[in-house]
């Protein structure tokens, strides 16, 4: 071939480079024969020092791996997606085909298994091919690569993007002194380690192309699926031919193929003249186009090439800091996740996973293009927290090309865990105003007043005091559902009926921060971590919260007030193969059991006839307790509910949009769902549909299959009792002051003709001496003052009917009559000996009395 020219800027360097590495020739001679002599010289003494002074000790380690997450189908394990930075899966000795050994071994050391680290020959030949400008060889042996492999995998490991850019330089200088510092480690690494596991650790460091590391993860990559084990002659040698350049030789574009195939062949070449291979089988793999067996299997990093349940990966992979099997804090969590390797197996199900997937995708379609409609269904196991389902109209996209039916946004999650801020929840909230009704001694079957009516904002109690005093606007008027909910009624009722002014009456006879208690007993916060509010409109939800919060809510109560937070990992298997624990099961007894039997009791009047949720119960015989929710304008819907075995949440709504502008439709895109259909269906009940299909398929697997509630507290049905008192007489003001602090509620009725003096209290309703609960409604009826007393001419029995008569004539009573009644006295004959009405009644004075007169004879 001709000769290469050469300048004289060419021969200068080529003379300092030759001098460079003569110094590291001779270091290195020195060093590895001085053990062997005795050394006195100052020279041969100062060289060995430069040499003992560079660092020699690296270690193998394990190196970033990719991280796998797996969830349950059938009650078997499946792999669902990969996580990772750089997609390694280290494998054993025996994992890894003898083509690709010897296959490096031929391509890259030939003469591996004759020196210690450091081939001195292969040096020589680079340095004057340095020198001439006419070699194409480095010199490095295979654990020389490995120590720079190392080093490079190190530096990807580091916190900051400067940090991991600095060492990434340092890691591929080609620098004499890092040449150097690379045969002292190399040599270390042979004394430390065997060929065998040297070789093996090359194999599993070794770049691919792009972010494929390893033997097995590159196989995997470009054959489809195959496992390094597997591969054939002419793979195993494209494979190794890759990891002189990654990035121009590897197999992910068709355009590197040539220059793959010609270092492929070359390998191949030297594999024949090092007697690895017959003559046959090098002629057969150097004739295979390379196309024939280059087949890139799909992309598999990250959730958003999860195989199912893309959103729940993405909660999966955000809750890694809260994983103690991955380290003692959270930086130390992240590092080990970064650095890869784990397995973990997690609680959802994707058999109901995909159950409900499929009526949500049916149901409320990603792509509807009038408003921006959203839709998650989200259930968990009661006494464990084990998410089993986590669904969304919406499909995972987490990249900047995302179209309006994609999102990277989990609906169902807390902001810091999927970027959602959480949808008022509507009535669903009202189970917790239910709840603290009952801690207070008050029964499901206390009547309350579910009239529409303004609430002055200062009788609402708050955190022990009254802090609504002097509000502007100084009263709060709630509005029911529809005007068939006005009037008194039980508890018990206005639950099955979600009644909201019924709610309200509750509420004023409590703390409204004892209320927010009770929902943070059962897990509830708002999505974004602001505090919860404690308005009076509160109790109604307009508190901002994700469905997996209010699924864990719920299932407090189908675990008989067990609150168990939501988890997502059941196990993790380290990068060893060690089992180690999966998210710790928190769970707490926060209500009292008997609280929440009788709070199922009666949201399970919910699901019945005449109950808000009656299209949603499956009809399978389980038991089934929930709350349906809507805010103002319908602009969102929830559903919750739960069986004792598992616990449901589905939320269908507006994605954005601010509801206090909610009209049919309006110009911020806003869309009230009971005035629009979707596929048909009236936006109303597509919650329903959704929650119906998922807890029926829950309900027919045994595993989740629920049974009977337990029973009612009888004590908390009737609530406390207390007695009417007798206000007769008082005025409606004094009335009032008396009974409510008795805690009674009371309600005007209309005036009617009484003795009493007009205005006063005629009676109540229930009558003074009756006992009733505690907090029941009680009514007042006042006196027109329209009726007088009829007078006593009965007593003695000694008036004639005409001295009577007389005597009712002058009071004014004007219409008198004679009457007679069989007596046996003969003192009584013809005296008035009784009157109708009696002596005493109210009445009025026009009205007839008829008055007895006695006589031995019967009556005519």
């Amino acid at each position: 071939m001709p000769a290469k020219k050469v300048n004289l800027s060419g021969v200068l360097g080529g003379f300092i480079g030759l001098v460079g590495f003569s110094v590291i020739a001779g270091v290195l001679i020195t060093a590895m024969v001085a053990p062997a002599l005795a050394v006195s010289s100052v020279a041969a003494k100062s060289t060995i020092g430069i040499f003992e002074n560079l660092p020699d000790y690296i270690t193998i380690g394990g190196q970033a791996q990719r991280n796998e997450i797996y969830a349950n189908r059938g009650g078997q394990p499946v792999q669902i997606a990969s996580v990772y930075s750089q997609n390694r899966q280290d494998v054993g000795w025996t994992d890894v085909s003898q083509f690709l050994k010897d296959a490096a071994v031929a391509g890259e050391d030939r003469r591996y298994y004759d020196h210690g680290g450091v081939d001195l020959q292969s040096l020589v030949r680079a340095a004057t091919g340095y020198v001439t400008n006419t070699g194409s060889t480095g010199g490095s042996t295979i654990a020389m690569q490995l120590v720079k492999n190392i080093r490079i995998a190190q530096s990807q490991l580091l916190d900051t993007k400067a940090a991991r850019d600095k060492a990434y330089a340092d890691a591929i200088k080609t620098s004499p002194d890092r040449k150097l510092e690379e045969m002292k480690l190399a040599i270390g690494l042979e004394k430390r380690y065997s060929k065998q596991e040297i070789l093996l650790a090359y194999l599993n460091i070794n770049g691919f192309g792009g972010v494929t590391y390893g033997v097995q993860a590159a196989s995997q990559r470009y054959f489809n699926g195959i496992a390094a084990k597997d591969v054939t002659l002419p793979e195993a040698a494209s494979l190794i031919a890759t990891v002189q350049q990654p990035s121009a030789l590897n197999l992910s574009d068709p355009k590197n193929y040539p220059a793959n195939k010609a270092r492929r062949d070359t390998i191949l070449d030297d594999m024949l003249t090092l007697k690895k291979i017959t003559q046959k089988q090098h002629d057969e793999a150097v004739a295979t186009p390379i196309e024939s067996y280059v087949k890139l299997q799909a992309p598999t990093n990250g959730c958003l090439n999860a195989l199912d349940a893309k959103f729940f990966c993405d909660y999966v992979v955000r809750n890694v800091p809260n994983l103690p099997a991955l380290g003692a804090t959270v930086a130390e969590r992240e590092a080990n996740w970064k650095t890869g390797g784990y397995k973990l197996y997690t609680t959802i199900d994707l058999d109901q996973q995909d159950v409900a997937q499929n009526q949500i995708n049916a149901t409320t379609p990603a792509t509807e293009t009038r408003f921006a409609l959203g839709s998650a269904a989200v259930a968990v196991q009661p006494g464990t927290g084990k998410i089993l389902v986590m669904a969304q109209n919406k499909d995972y996209n987490n990249t900047t090309e995302a179209t309006t039916a994609q999102t990277s946004v989990n609906y169902s999650t807390d902001q810091n865990y999927g970027g959602s801020s959480g949808f008022p929840t509507g009535s669903t909230y009202k189970i917790f105003t239910l709840t603290d009704w009952l801690q207070n001694g008050h029964g499901l079957n206390e009547q309350v007043n579910g009239t529409q009516r303004a609430f002055p904002m200062s009788s609402f109690k708050a955190c022990g005091g009254y802090p609504f005093v002097g509000s502007n606007p100084p009263t709060y008027k709630p509005s029911n559902d529809g005007g068939g909910e006005n009037g008194v009624r039980t508890v018990l009722s206005a639950t099955a009926a979600s009644v909201n002014v019924a709610f309200i009456t509750m509420a004023q006879k409590l703390d409204l921060c004892d209320i927010r208690d009770d929902a943070i007993a059962m897990g509830v916060h708002s999505a974004d971590g602001k505090n919860l509010e404690t308005l009076p409109s509160s109790v109604l939800g307009i508190n901002e919260i994700a469905p997996l919060t209010m699924a864990g809510a719920i299932a407090t109560i189908s675990a008989n007030g067990l609150y168990c937070a939501p988890i997502a990992v059941d196990k993790v298997v380290g990068p060893d193969g060690k089992e180690l624990p999966g998210q710790t099961q928190a769970c707490s007894q926060n209500i009292d059991p008997k609280i929440a039997a009788t709070v199922a009791y009666a949201l399970k009047t919910v699901f019945k006839s005449g109950g808000t949720a009656t299209a949603a119960n499956p009809g399978d015989g389980v038991e089934i307790m929930g709350k349906t929710g809507t805010t103002d304008g319908s602009y969102q819907n929830w559903l919750i509910g739960g069986t004792t075995k598992v616990a449901l949440a589905v939320w269908v709504g507006n994605i954005q949009g601010n509801p206090a502008k909610i009209t049919a439709k309006n110009t911020a895109g806003e869309q009230s769902l009971r005035q629009t259909s979707v596929n048909g269906v009236n936006g109303y009940s597509l919650k329903f549909m959704i929650f119906k299909a998922a807890i029926k398929s829950l309900n027919a697997n045994p595993a989740y299959r629920g049974g009977a509630f337990p029973a009612p507290e009888q004590s908390l049905l009737t609530g406390r009792k207390q007695t009417v008192p007798k206000v007769a007489g008082q005025t409606p003001t004094a009335a009032r002051k008396l009974l409510e602090s008795l805690q009674f509620d009371v309600v005007n009725g209309p005036a009617e003709p009484s003795s009493l003096p007009a205005g006063t209290v005629s009676r109540t309703d229930p009558a003074a001496g009756a006992s009733t609960s505690v907090g029941a409604t009680v009514t007042l009826y006042t006196s027109t003052g329209s009726l007088a007393t009829v007078p006593d001419v009965v007593t003695g029995h000694s008036n004639s009917f005409g001295g009577a008569k007389a005597m009712l004539n002058s009071a004014g009573w004007t219409n008198v009559s004679q009457g007679c009644q069989v007596v046996t006295l003969r003192a009584e004959v013809g005296k008035v000996v009784a009157s109708n009405p009696a002596p005493g009644t109210p009445a009025r004075q026009t009205d007839e009395i008829v008055l007895a007169i006695g006589q031995t004879k019967a009556c005519h």
